[in-house]
């Protein structure tokens, strides 16, 4: 079948405004994603939709991220948890890149009549942040955490807590995904940026302690091939097999 004659070219583009003026490329890239990466790389529909948009964001692809969480919410993704892929970028993505995608999301949010704000998710206070984050960072990568904070420099010890009760801290512990989810959610946005393996490397491992195992890794990192590129897939998949012993 050409791409021509895909009968997906019907559902709504991804390439959004853009079709109408490039209907060659958006309809090769619609063939290749809906067909194509979801054939070769099966997966959960509400799963999918998250890893794309963690993706998008990590990637800085401000068009393509609105024009797929258009899509997402109106077809299987609750505000909640689109909203929960937004703030678990932030510690790994940074504020600074941020900053545009939350702007887009109020924006489609407000076109899909979501109440803003959604309801508090937040599940620590600013007492007892540093000890759950720090629970939470054993439960995925076990006592090594502790040996982390007592053999940083005094200088940089500082940069531990702050993983704890920050990254860990605020964001893994929230409500409206589950630690599974967020796991898998950080590998997306930490091969999406690419320069990033050894971090890949740690969050391969988490990700097979929680049960996400090779195959939910390679189906994640082939969904965000048409988003991050070769290169930076490659880079991840190398990291995979390194991290399962192929």
């Amino acid at each position: 079948m050409s791409p021509t004659d895909n009968p997906m070219a019907a559902q709504p583009s991804l390439l959004g405004a853009q079709h109408a003026t490039d209907p060659e490329l958006a309809t090769l890239f619609q063939h290749w994603v809906l067909d194509e990466v979801n054939a070769a790389a099966p997966m959960d529909a509400r799963l999918r939709w998250m890893v794309q948009l963690a993706a998008l964001i990590a990637c800085q692809a401000e068009d393509a991220y609105g024009v797929h969480l258009e899509q997402a919410l109106a077809v299987q993704l609750s505000a909640v948890e689109a909203r929960e892929v937004l703030y678990q970028s932030v510690p790994y993505v940074g504020m600074g890149k941020v900053f545009g995608f939350l702007r887009i999301t109020r924006e489609v949010f407000q076109r899909h009549g979501a109440p803003l704000p959604l309801p508090t998710q937040g599940t620590t206070t600013v007492q007892d942040r540093f000890e759950k984050g720090l629970s939470v960072q054993k439960h995925i990568f076990g006592e090594r955490i502790e040996a982390a904070h007592a053999q940083a420099p005094q200088d940089q010890k500082h940069i531990q807590r702050f993983l704890s009760a920050n990254c860990f801290g605020d964001y893994y512990t929230r409500n409206g995904l589950d630690l599974r989810t967020r796991e898998l959610l950080t590998f997306a946005l930490l091969a999406s940026l690419g320069g990033c393996e050894p971090q890949v490397a740690a969050h391969v491992a988490g990700n097979l302690a929680f049960g996400n195992d090779r195959a939910l890794l390679i189906a994640t990192i082939t969904q965000l091939l048409p988003y991050i590129g070769y290169p930076r897939t490659l880079n991840a998949l190398r990291v995979i097999n390194e991290g399962t012993a192929l």
